[in-house]
């Protein structure tokens, strides 16, 4: 099903439990309205039920998709995918992934697709609602604006990544939607940042609760420091960055056993779990008790790339053995999903990323002595020395590395990192017999093509 022409889709409230559920057009089109249910115009003029509207979205994200901590998310697919995990299970659409064979019939991949569209769908209503609402107070309507504009810019820009040229979808109009057609990844970039500078006049400093599970200002900051990082625009990155990591009040980085952990100070943004006994999907996803790993295992070209010491191999990786054979993995979760003692959250934004940023950005523009001080402090968190690197290359080349193992199964960081240093053929070729240099790019969905013919041509190598 097209998700820019039959699964664009109208908001509604189920007002016995307060949550937004998303239906096609068609079975929208077809189907009356029970009383219990409310059309999208009706949501926002309450502040609850308008709210509800926006956490569902985070729900949702938490769930499905790209940002999702379970097997089909880009935490686990990029990781199979690139050199970070060793895949050992038997899923079609996952063997893909680890095998570098990919085609735009691919299910998993037109889900990563669809979900990712739907969740925009909803930020556009989120944005489309509140702007039209006669009953919210302007600091409501900012607040909730400033979250789905957040959100509307970081998918994109995920999808940018991973596609390349993508429809920027800013309208509720599915018919519009239907005939788009895809932008230039500069383009993309342009009104993700447009997106980000309008959610940051309108975000809070503060976070409206203790869980941090809502975007702050900071937030969107430390993604507009990433996408200008992308870009190669290094003051940016460098003064959006600085943002963040002057607001030593507010975030702290933690020793490593804390970082992952619910209440951690160098948390930026996270997504609350299912239920208040759950953990993560994330634990779920890469925790396994014994061998052969059901699903996969981290890869011996990262377990070997890590210095002696560091303390991130030693707390954020955890073996299991049978016989012959130990097998590893990650460890930065330490529960599963329904451990029972819920105290870790899925974290999307840290601190330690913005450091990292703000290295390479001043490394880029030859301020190296504080390019070398910001990557420190990540080496000396991990329980080693300050960098041996000396010259721009030499310390470029650390910050890269040292990405590897801060920020490994997370989100596809190292894909991303390979591929925007243009580093992903030589790292993969050695290691991934089916790799080609066409598979920086994930291939659209068929089936997208065919219901919408300006999303065509197919990207290349497909």
């Amino acid at each position: 099903m097209n998700i820019l022409r039959n699964t664009i889709i109208k908001p509604l409230l189920v007002l016995c439990s307060v949550v937004v559920i998303f239906i096609s057009c068609d079975d929208f089109v077809q189907a009356d309205l029970p009383d219990s249910q409310l059309t999208a115009p009706a949501v926002f003029e309450d502040k609850a039920t308008a709210t509800s509207a926006m956490t569902n979205i985070y729900s949702k994200i938490r769930d499905y998709g790209i940002l999702s901590g379970a097997s089909n998310g880009l935490s686990h697919t990029l990781g199979i995918y690139t050199d970070e995990l060793t895949y050992f299970g038997t899923g079609a659409s996952a063997t893909d992934f680890y095998t570098n064979s990919l085609t735009g019939s691919d299910t998993e991949l037109k889900a990563l697709w669809t979900t990712s569209y739907n969740q925009i769908y909803a930020a556009n209503a989120i944005i489309h609602g509140v702007t039209h609402s006669k009953s919210l107070s302007s600091a409501d309507r900012n607040l909730l604006k400033g979250e789905a504009l957040f959100i509307r810019a970081l998918l994109h820009f995920y999808l940018t990544n991973l596609y390349g040229n993508v429809p920027y979808i800013a309208t509720t109009d599915y018919v519009a939607n239907s005939k788009v057609t895809r932008m230039p990844v500069e383009a993309i970039y342009s009104l993700v940042k447009t997106d980000l500078n309008e959610a940051i006049s309108l975000l809070p400093q503060d976070y409206l609760s203790s869980g941090r599970t809502r975007p702050n200002v900071y937030t969107a900051h430390a993604l507009l420091a990433r996408v200008n990082l992308y870009m190669g625009l290094w003051a940016e990155a460098s003064n959006e960055a600085t943002a963040v990591l002057n607001h030593t009040q507010r975030y702290a980085m933690t020793s490593i056993d804390a970082t992952f952990k619910m209440g951690s100070s160098a948390t930026i943004w996270q997504l609350s779990p299912a239920l208040a006994t759950y953990n993560t999907e994330e634990g779920s996803t890469f925790i396994f008790a014994s061998g052969p790993p059901p699903r996969s295992a981290l890869s011996s070209a990262l377990l070997l790339s890590f210095e002696t010491n560091d303390l991130r191999k030693s707390h954020w990786i955890k073996g299991v053995s049978d016989v012959a054979t130990t097998w590893y993995y990650s460890f930065k979760y330490k529960k599963s999903r329904t451990d029972g003692t819920s105290d870790e959250r899925s974290i999307l934004f840290r601190l330690e990323e913005q450091y990292l940023i703000r290295a390479e950005a001043r490394a880029q523009q030859g301020e190296l002595t504080g390019a070398k001080e910001d990557l420190n402090r990540i080496r000396n968190r991990a329980g080693l020395g300050n960098t041996t690197a000396g010259n721009k290359e030499e310390i470029l080349m650390a910050i890269i590395e040292e990405r590897r193992h801060e920020l490994f199964t997370e989100l596809g960081h190292r894909f991303f990192d390979l591929k925007r240093t243009n580093g992903l053929s030589s790292a993969l070729t050695p290691l991934k017999p089916g790799w080609d240099a066409t598979d920086l790019l994930f291939p659209l969905p068929d089936s997208e093509l065919l219901l919408n013919p300006n999303l065509k041509p197919q990207n290349p190598g497909y």
